[in-house]
């Protein structure tokens, strides 16, 4: 029982979290920063 409540929480927290972050446009930002490391590692950018 008490397992099955902490499971719960966690999983709210996580959507709480994403939801956070797509509210705070950060979701552009990390994009934008994969895109700029696979350019580099490519050797175009």
């Amino acid at each position: 029982m008490k397992q099955k409540l902490i499971r719960r929480t966690v999983l709210l927290q996580s959507f709480i979290f994403i939801a956070l972050g797509i509210y705070r446009s950060e979701v552009l930002i990390a994009f934008n920063k994969a895109i700029n490391i696979c350019l580099e590692c490519i050797g175009i950018g």
